[in-house]
């Protein structure tokens, strides 16, 4: 079946949730690769000043996930995804206007709390509408999620060119205009009648008394740090392979470039093989060990700057794609999975936790995984980090086929 048949027989808000992913990561990706040279360059300020507005962003994203979703839970899908839109609007504009960092802050904060409000609940949208697709429904989504990727920095880099106030308020239109769509066109959709509800804090005690998803959201860390690797550890290697600042440029733009263009013309299919072959659980853990086995290329070929082009970036390349396949196993089966751990119940709530537990693993395995890379440089070990990021793949896939296996686990899934 093609794609464009598949996104017909879902139901319109699943399609719209799926073009307004699209357009939410257009517009973020045209304007957030660009906006520390932008910074640093056009408002000359300080590297940990930079450091400092990006972080902020991050926290304000990463740190109020499950606030995000709780909030979902409790006034509906369509108002947080409406604020979120609407938030970073304000926060893009204003980038664009200010050059005080007080203001800076303020509008990074804004963009980054924007995500957090709509993020958890797109995701327990989509899975409500979706039903017994819901698989089927979160490859689709990725789909277009990394269409938006791949497509952003292009339109960006273009608005970029003539004057990055110009990609700011481009890209809070686009936001504007979103904002404005999900008012006319979304449907209201709210996961927990008002008659079923506690306080917010007994919710939360359920969410972390619920052993076998906070076990699965511990695990699934591991994941999150692999790919995330794409950003960190893969770009570092390709710029002091390099030698020189241009062809580290195009380097990083092609492992991009493969990993998304593998995602929009493989997700699907590869889906719906493993639907028909294997169990999710068998899904997520050979995903995950794949994910692993991704750094052996960079392991078997210890190339050095000089050799040839094949050589030296070759494997660096068949990482970035063997790591791209390894995710594209594992995101619709862990998507389903939050949903059957969580019964079914404050859905958004339970997407906001799992995104903010694997946000600190994010914080905390880059935080390792730089600093394994400058050791390891130092010590003339510069297999380590390659060896302990394959061996962090394998023990989650282990332990998650464990999880897989365990009677508890299995209970809980049987319960929905």
């Amino acid at each position: 079946m093609r794609l464009l048949t598949r996104f017909r027989s879902f139901p319109a808000p699943v399609r719209m949730l799926m073009l307004n992913q699209l357009t939410i990561n257009l517009g973020f990706y045209m304007l957030i690769p660009y906006l520390a040279a932008y910074l640093a360059g056009d408002l000359g300020l300080a590297v940990w000043v930079v450091g400092l507005v990006l972080g902020v962003r991050n926290f304000a994203q990463q740190g109020m996930f499950l606030i995000g979703g709780t909030l979902a839970d409790r006034f509906g899908y369509k108002p947080l995804i409406v604020a979120g839109c609407a938030l970073r609007t304000g926060g893009f504009a204003l980038i664009g206007l200010v050059d005080s960092l007080p203001a800076l802050l303020l509008a990074s904060a804004a963009t980054g709390f924007a995500g957090a409000l709509f993020n958890p609940a797109v995701r327990a949208y989509l899975s409500t509408e979706a039903g017994d697709r819901r698989v089927e429904a979160f490859a689709l989504f990725n789909v277009f999620y990394q269409s938006g990727i791949l497509l952003g920095p292009l339109v960006g880099l273009a608005l970029t060119g003539v004057a990055f106030e110009i990609t700011c308020l481009t890209a809070a239109g686009i936001f504007l205009v979103l904002a404005v769509l999900q008012i006319r066109s979304l449907p209201q959709r709210t996961g927990e009648p008002a008659r079923g509800r506690t306080s917010v804090l007994a919710e939360w005690r359920t969410m972390l008394g619920n052993g076998p998803f906070v076990l699965f959201s511990l695990v699934m860390t591991g994941s999150y740090v692999l790919n995330y690797q794409i950003y960190l550890a893969l770009p570092l290697e390709a710029r002091r392979l390099a030698g020189d600042e241009r062809t580290a440029t195009t380097a990083v733009a092609v492992l991009f470039a493969v990993s998304g263009v593998l995602a929009i013309a493989g997700q699907v299919r590869i889906t719906a093989w493993c639907q028909e072959k294997f169990s999710p659980g068998t899904c997520l853990a050979g995903g995950l060990a794949l994910m692993g086995l991704s750094f052996l290329p960079l392991l078997a070929g210890a190339a050095q700057p000089g050799q040839s082009t094949v050589a030296t970036f070759g494997p660096m390349v068949l990482s970035a794609a063997m790591l791209s396949l390894g995710t594209l196993v594992v995101f619709p089966f862990e998507m389903d999975t939050i949903v059957r751990l969580s019964g079914e119940r404050l859905v958004a709530s339970y997407y906001g936790l799992y995104n903010t537990v694997c946000g600190v693993g994010i914080m905390l395995g880059n935080l390792l995984t730089g600093s394994a890379l400058d050791v390891a440089r130092g010590a003339g070990l510069p297999w380590l980090p390659w060896t302990a990021l394959c061996a962090l793949g394998l023990v989650c896939g282990g332990l998650l086929w464990r999880l897989h296996r365990s009677r508890r686990w299995n209970a809980r899934l049987a319960a929905v």
